[in-house]
């Protein structure tokens, strides 16, 4: 498990985090800026195909992007003033849900953590197995396969996707109450943050309070043991950090969430409520595989359960028809694994300073890097 010693390391983020993978809704387009030259031999051709074809939209993007990578260079200073904004004026409506107890927990959930806790014989393949009990037939029945491309029709026969675990999590009573709390911050005159450049609805958990109390004992407790048996091959045995937040999906507001992969070793997803229809996950291959090999498989999505899979899985939303979906979302990061290579640019992390567990990144030694992450 995760130590007193992880919990006092340094975390760092890479320098690509103000060049790299900005997204452009308009053009359901990830993008590197390093400059407007830079930009427009690289993008322009490729922008015009999309419909970019004015020298005033090409301008209006370049504004936009200019904004997202001032956004990114000055994330530390205004999340924490953030921070300390919701600290002196936020009343909870309920305080409790900010401290994670085992009541909140779906009993079926503490079954699988025991079962890897405490079996000597406890193995992915046996994990695996209690997993899919877990979802039965029915879950089975509910994954389908499709094109990429043609996403939102011609389904065919069910398959499972490759290494996503469907789980139980919270009990459904938690979950509305945790949904109100998240209504509650959203209604007040507290500053938000916005979780990314993908999502433009929701609440970085983080600057709520529910990093030390909540995320982290979830993390550490009862995540990590079962990601150390289903995802030793990335990092599952030595998870050290997370970033945590929630979406929300409504009418006229975010509808769907465009194909992409996380900046994480390891992703739980799970949906808290509230009354929806559609908007079920579907996921592809690993991001190293093109868009054209690939099948993707539609998972639905239900509340108080969860989907666990890995960070560099491709995956994304399709849109939901009515309603509203609030998501929690863990990205939990293993250094060992990323401090050799940044998931985001794919080169030897460069660190800036950061504060919390900023993206995952820790200064090591050679020797620490190049170890094994072993379950302790």
């Amino acid at each position: 498990m995760t130590n007193d010693a992880d919990r006092k390391s340094r975390f760092y983020t890479c320098s690509c985090f103000t060049t790299d993978n900005i997204f452009l809704d308009d053009y359901k387009l990830h993008v590197r800026f390093v400059s407007e030259h830079q930009f427009r031999l690289q993008y322009q051709p490729l922008l015009t195909r999309l419909g970019c074809v004015t020298e005033q939209q090409f301008v209006d993007v370049l504004t936009k992007v200019s904004q997202e990578v001032d956004r990114r260079r000055h994330t530390c200073e205004t999340s924490a003033e953030r921070t300390a904004a919701i600290k002196n004026t936020y009343e909870p409506l309920h305080p409790h849900v900010y401290h994670l107890q085992e009541s909140y927990l779906a009993p079926e959930l503490k079954q699988l953590v025991a079962y890897c806790s405490s079996s000597s014989d406890a193995c992915e393949e046996g994990l695996s197995e209690l997993l899919e009990d877990v979802g039965g037939d029915e879950a089975s029945a509910s994954l389908k396969k499709h094109r990429w491309r043609n996403a939102r029709n011609k389904i065919n026969s069910p398959t499972l996707a490759p290494r996503v675990y469907r789980l139980p999590v919270f009990e459904k009573s938690f979950c509305e109450q945790l949904v109100e709390e998240l209504e509650h911050f959203e209604q007040s005159s507290a500053p938000k943050g916005r979780p990314n450049t993908m999502n433009h609805y929701g609440i970085l958990l983080n600057e709520l309070g529910f990093d030390e109390d909540f995320i982290t004992p979830l993390r550490e407790h009862y995540l990590q043991p079962l990601a150390s048996l289903l995802y030793p091959d990335c990092g599952g045995r030595c998870l050290d950090s997370h970033k945590a937040f929630v979406v929300k999906y409504a009418m006229n507001e975010d509808l769907d969430l465009s194909y992409h992969y996380d900046n994480a070793e390891v992703t739980l997803n799970v949906s808290l409520g509230k009354e929806f229809k559609d908007g079920n996950l579907f996921f592809g291959d690993m991001r190293q595989v093109s868009i054209s090999e690939t099948e993707c498989t539609e998972v639905e999505h239900r509340v108080s359960e969860g989907l666990l899979h890995r960070g560099q899985h491709m995956h994304g939303a399709l849109p939901i028809s009515c309603g509203q979906r609030w998501n929690l979302i863990v990205w939990m990061r293993a250094s060992q694994e990323r401090n050799q290579l940044c998931p985001m640019c794919n080169r030897k992390p460069s660190l800036m300073e950061a504060d919390g567990f900023a993206d995952g990144f820790t200064k090591q030694s050679e020797s620490q890097q190049n170890g094994s992450c072993e379950l302790t």
